[in-house]
């Protein structure tokens, strides 16, 4: 009878760990989820804005088309330049001139010193500056980034690696300026070597701090193992994304004018040089983004990988005039037809994402690239006679996953993406004749290792709401109205039901609004029908920003603040930090044609006069930033990264990774 009554507890305590368990993963998949929609939601700003971005540099610059794409990347100003000769700086002054020797390094610099030839000991000495937070001199960055140009440039736009001596590879997905996580990789599967070659996928910057370490570290790499290592390009290896998501500011943060804009431009030939796509034995394709129906590696391997400084840049701008007489020309459209295609290919190969339905059709939800099903994996893989499709571009709860059958394999390797706990990193290890693939799954941060399931699903939780809430105050205005429209009787409540269908026809989320229904509104006690108005509790925007209309303009600019940052930079020719009132509005009065809201002049000039705080006549962008908060909000998000950044260099120093650091020493 003991033994029994035993067992029912132990069967019950068990059925509700399960579903303890089982509601914790429920609350972090869909936190995950929320981070996902806004991420998308951002990339997709960025390609629908890529167009108010053209006609803003119109307004603002003159020249040619070309040209006038070409100003969307940041570049030395011609007042920052020391040669008087413009600003004009070509490809051969940048990498055959010796700029090093007019760069003195200081008495007090206490960084790595780098001379050609590279060799392993080189990487030894960044790994050691970089865990000490010492900041590579400008001298050496310059070295290093035309050393990576000097080999990139000599690799076809298609590499073939081959695992005959080896006997294996290793593919890393994203890694987003996280160095903890490029760290962890290298001393957990040891430095590149003949026996242990690498493929990086790409997305090596933006988002994560230390974006400027990573991708040095990782360019060194590639000189000083060329056979060893394959740097394949992703959708963020492009400035004008670098520009939203935040590697231009680190490296102007990190390197003060006339350095950081030089920087930048060499950065961009780096990017232009990258290969698109590494084959392995013939049997696995490694590609960032994905495939599409149109893709076709014989044709790729023929691109000009290097005429694509932005990705993002569609040749369609190149297109004549309709009114033009060259635009009845055949053999002009033919060839605008021509780059089309070959754009798209490019574009299909760093922005495409899996999808489980079959078909091939346009990624909405990115705003760029193709979704690709399961019947166009089968096709690709057969027509090249490829056995697997490896790609990134998607973080992934445990770092990786597989779709299509097993034949696509997403891989990615920045753990703690969205915030502490949301995901582990992953990377594969393809081994054997038939290049088995074996995963290796980590978290970087000690902090978060430490802390429990339901403090870190807690945690996750409360970062996800909380950007929610940004996004759904971004569109108050127009939600208010659809709610206000299902309101017939003016009661304040609406179903659930009419709630959810607003919310997903008004935020442009794509979420599942029933799940999180009761962590964002209130619902009638004995109805339950939603209170509309609870959507909005917030105090994000200011409340003595007496603007006529305010609300409608502020949250159009809202909406966009990610954008409007890159704005900024473009019309802030001399990189001051302060723009005229004259600028700003004129920049108010284009967003306007390119978003649903429109703003009068009126609104135009009373915002501007309510920004500028110290009434000096010109707008200093932190000013901008205040009205909405997002210096607070930003400053608590840095200043939290930065206590795990401090916190995971301790531990990789000092605590319980020391056995890992003593091995990556032996081997480098």
């Amino acid at each position: 009878m003991v033994v029994l009554s035993a067992l029912k507890a132990a069967l019950l305590i068990q059925r509700w760990y399960r579903r303890y368990c089982a509601r914790l993963e429920i609350r972090r998949r869909y936190t995950w989820t929320i981070f996902q929609s806004i991420e998308y939601a951002g990339e997709q700003d960025q390609m629908k804005l890529y167009g108010f971005f053209n006609a803003l540099i119109t307004h603002m610059g003159s020249g040619n088309k070309t040209e006038i794409m070409e100003a969307l990347s940041p570049r030395a100003s011609p007042s920052s330049d020391e040669d008087g000769e413009g600003g004009e700086m070509s490809i051969k002054r940048l990498l055959e001139e010796a700029w090093t020797e007019e760069i003195t390094v200081e008495g007090s610099y206490k960084g790595v010193h780098l001379t050609p030839p590279l060799t392993s000991d080189s990487i030894h000495q960044l790994v050691d500056s970089f865990k000490k937070k010492k900041a590579l001199h400008a001298r050496y960055v310059y070295v290093l980034l035309r050393e990576a140009v000097r080999v990139l440039r000599q690799r076809p736009t298609v590499m073939h690696a081959s695992t005959a001596i080896s006997g294996q590879m290793t593919v890393v997905g994203d890694i987003h300026g996280k160095l903890n996580d490029l760290l962890t990789i290298l001393y957990k599967n040891g430095l590149p070597s003949t026996d242990n070659p690498y493929v990086f996928n790409g997305d090596f910057v933006d988002r994560g701090r230390k974006s400027m370490e990573v991708i040095l570290l990782l360019l060194a790499l590639v000189v000083v193992f060329p056979a060893e290592v394959f740097l394949n390009r992703g959708n963020h290896e492009d400035l004008v994304m670098n520009a939203r998501y935040g590697f231009c500011k680190e490296v102007n943060r990190k390197y003060k004018a006339p350095h950081g804009p030089r920087i930048l431009r060499l950065l961009e030939e780096v990017y232009r040089w990258l290969p698109l796509v590494t084959v392995i034995d013939n049997k696995v394709m490694v590609v960032h983004g994905g495939i599409s129906s149109d893709t076709d590696l014989s044709y790729i391997t023929n691109i000009d990988r290097s005429k694509y400084v932005s990705v993002l840049r569609s040749p369609a701008g190149t297109l004549p005039d309709e009114d033009s007489p060259t635009h009845a020309c055949s053999t002009t459209n033919a060839r605008h037809v021509a780059a089309t295609f070959e754009w798209k290919q490019v574009l299909d190969l760093l922005w495409s994402d899996p999808q489980i339905l079959p078909g091939c059709q346009p990624n909405t939800f990115r705003g760029g690239g193709s979704y690709f099903g399961p019947d166009t994996t089968k096709v690709f893989l057969a027509r090249h006679r490829l056995t697997l499709l490896i790609r990134s571009h998607e973080c992934k709860l445990e770092g990786y996953e597989f779709t299509h059958g097993n034949t696509c394999l997403t891989i990615f390797s920045a753990s703690n993406y969205y915030e502490a706990g949301s995901n582990r990193g992953a990377y594969v290890k393809l081994q054997g004749p038939r290049l088995e693939p074996h995963f290796v799954q980590y978290t970087a941060d000690i902090k978060t290792r430490k802390l429990t399931i339901r403090e870190r699903v807690g945690r996750l939780e409360t970062s996800a709401f909380r950007e929610l809430q940004e996004q759904i105050l971004a569109s108050k205005t127009r939600l208010q109205e659809a709610f206000l429209k299902r309101d017939k009787k003016k009661t304040g409540y609406i179903s659930v039901g009419d709630w959810v269908e607003v919310m997903e026809n008004e935020s442009n989320l794509n979420l599942p609004w029933r799940v999180l229904k009761d962590k964002l509104v209130s619902l009638h006690p004995s109805s339950g029908h939603v209170n509309y108005d609870s959507t909005f509790i917030d105090d994000t925007f200011k409340k003595d920003i007496a603007v006529k209309g305010g609300p409608t303009v502020l949250e159009a600019l809202y909406r966009h603040k990610s954008s409007l940052e890159t704005i900024f930079t473009l019309i802030d020719k001399d990189n001051s930090g302060y723009i005229s009132m004259e600028e700003f509005r004129e920049t108010c009065e284009l967003l306007s044609r390119h978003i649903d809201v429109p703003i009068s002049n009126q609104e135009i000039t009373d915002l501007a006069r309510s920004i500028d705080i110290n009434k000096d006549g010109y707008i200093d962008f932190n000013e901008f930033l205040e009205c909405f908060r997002i210096v607070e909000s930003s400053t608590r998000g840095a200043e939290d990264e930065d206590e795990y950044e401090d916190e995971d260099d301790q531990d990789l120093e000092d605590g319980s990774d020391q056995n890992g650091e003593a091995k990556l020493n032996q081997q480098l």
